[in-house]
């Protein structure tokens, strides 16, 4: 009886753990063993990042633990940091800095997408990412505790700074994280005795639109939506400097703010310049329609680190975009075919035509546009909800995410800042000092 193949997955986010979940339904033990690597050993549903940043949604109900999910699979809490197709090997970097050697027969190459930043003076120092759920909390706790400082002072300058919020970037995730935070911070001003018109929220964003991933009139409407909530919007202009929290933009507004959040699009995992795989010039791995990683067998790879051609458009050689919309598809298609390949049988393309978006501003108030039809306010809302609960994997992630929604009708979000947790060892330290 031949050994099981060796399959291994790099990446453990929406298209590797959903790969593995439907390999394992699809493949016995003795077909293959399935090995997962992720230096995070859960998966984030990033659609609520935004809801978790808010409070609307308890941080911990949108994230997945892949071993809960993965019933039959080994996961490696570990950071691939290379590949050599030639050897079939993936070389790990595990969590006390031991480096390892993997072999694979099939190999999955899935490691997502990181912040895209530029080299902006003073953007390293200050800029807080929103990628991760990490970066959700901390930039919720980051956000109250500019509240704490400014109501507890008497200096007017150092107030206004700290009431002062930059987001740069107007795509989906930079509106609905300064859309929900802007909303939290406005239900939380009776507590610290702070005027709304004290609030400064800034969006820059470098096109002469916002959410391109809509139609013109409803970014339109979008934008109508956050200017009469009092939003200070920058269009085609950049971040030129934010160095000592002063921010210089590029028509010339300069303001300090001591919140700086850098949205501004993603690029594929680094780790992929250190392999052998064919890369395009946006760094995305080179892939046919079936998934399959141009002249390299056995490798497969998607979601936003590949590059997948979009039979779709009427564009010469266009890739799919990096959305989640196309990483959950890809994924159970390239699930099959990773079967076919192990049973001989044919290999499907992927196609895929754009559904649409949906986007959160808020509480009960969203924008949505799904197959042309279009969606404002409450109704876009409502669908943003439906939608996610409906394909945030489990159903115990999916009841616990509910109950969250429920229990914030009759109670208020907790408005709390709690972020001693991101240095707990800070006082301990100091008392052992004295």
């Amino acid at each position: 009886m031949a050994d099981p193949a060796r399959i291994v997955i790099i990446g453990g986010g929406y298209v590797g753990a959903t790969t593995a979940r439907q390999l394992r339904k699809r493949l016995t033990a003795e077909e293959a063993q399935l090995t997962v690597i992720d230096p995070r050993s859960y998966m984030t549903y990033q659609p609520f990042l935004a809801e978790a940043a808010a409070g609307s949604v308890e941080p911990r109900h949108v994230v997945v633990p892949l071993r809960e999910v993965l019933p039959g699979c080994k996961v490696m809490a570990a950071e691939a940091t290379g590949v050599d197709t030639t050897s079939k090997s993936v070389t790990l970097r595990v969590a006390d800095g031991h480096v390892e050697q993997l072999g694979y027969d099939i190999l999955v190459v899935a490691p997502g997408s990181v912040s895209k930043t530029l080299p902006i003076p003073g953007l390293a120092e200050h800029g807080i990412g929103f990628k991760t759920l990490e970066e959700a909390v901390y930039l919720r706790n980051h956000v109250l505790s500019r509240l704490d400082l400014a109501a507890s002072t008497m200096d007017r300058e150092l107030r206004r700074k700290l009431l002062t919020f930059v987001f740069v970037g107007g795509g989906y995730a930079g509106i609905e994280a300064m859309a929900e935070l802007e909303d939290m911070t406005r239900h939380a001003l009776k507590d610290y005795g702070i005027d709304r018109s004290e609030l400064r929220w800034v969006l820059v964003e470098a096109a002469d639109r916002i959410m391109p991933e809509v139609s013109s009139s409803l970014a339109s409407y979008t934008l109508d939506v956050l200017t009469k909530r009092g939003f200070e919007v920058h269009l085609g202009t950049t971040l030129k400097s934010c160095e000592d929290c002063h921010v210089v933009l590029g028509d010339d507004t300069e303001f300090d703010a001591d919140t700086i959040v850098w949205t501004a699009g993603v690029k594929p995992s680094p780790m992929l310049a250190d392999t052998d795989l064919p890369l395009n010039p946006r760094g995305r791995v080179c892939c046919a329609t079936t998934l399959e990683v141009d002249g390299a067998p056995g490798v497969f790879s998607a979601g936003d680190a590949a590059a997948v051609p979009d039979v779709t458009s009427k564009e010469p050689g266009a890739v799919c975009a990096p959305s989640a919309q196309h990483a959950s598809r890809q994924a159970v298609v390239l699930a099959k075919n990773i079967v076919a390949t192990l049973r001989g049988g044919p290999l499907e393309g992927y196609r895929h035509s754009y559904a649409g978006s949906v986007a959160s501003l808020g509480l009960y108030q969203g924008v949505a546009q799904i197959y042309g039809v279009k969606l404002r306010g409450w109704p876009a809302w409502a669908l943003h909800r439906a939608y996610h609960l409906m394909t945030m994997p489990t159903a115990h992630r999916k009841t616990r995410i509910a109950a969250d929604w429920l229990i914030s009708l009759p109670f208020r979000r907790q408005v709390v800042a709690t972020g001693e947790q991101h240095h707990p060892r800070e006082q301990f330290v100091r008392a052992s000092q004295r």
